[in-house]
């Protein structure tokens, strides 16, 4: 089994599944080298609801990420999805 497989996600915390992508928590423009594993579902929540400012602002706390209404919410309803789950992300409003 594939190191990422019994690895979790830095946003939900669920187990990853076969697709991982690479999230800069302070990003690439801003300065930020260290990446952790999301799901393709989670990265494209964070960057629809953050600017790369307001995530460069917060930093590498996802504790503080997911205390956001909209991350909690979200959070919550992927909750008790499979680790491949995908669906359309709402763009930021």
């Amino acid at each position: 089994m594939p190191e990422s497989m019994q690895s979790t996600c830095w946003l939900c915390k669920r187990p990853l599944g076969r697709k991982v992508e690479w999230h800069h928590p302070v990003p690439k423009s801003r300065g930020g080298r260290e990446t952790v594993e999301v799901h393709p579902i989670c990265h494209r929540t964070l960057h629809a609801q953050f600017s790369n400012g307001e995530l460069a602002r917060i930093g590498s706390d996802p504790e503080q990420l997911r205390a956001d209404p909209v991350i909690a919410k979200f959070v919550a309803w992927v909750a008790g999805k499979p680790p491949d789950f995908h669906a359309p992300t709402a763009r930021r409003r």
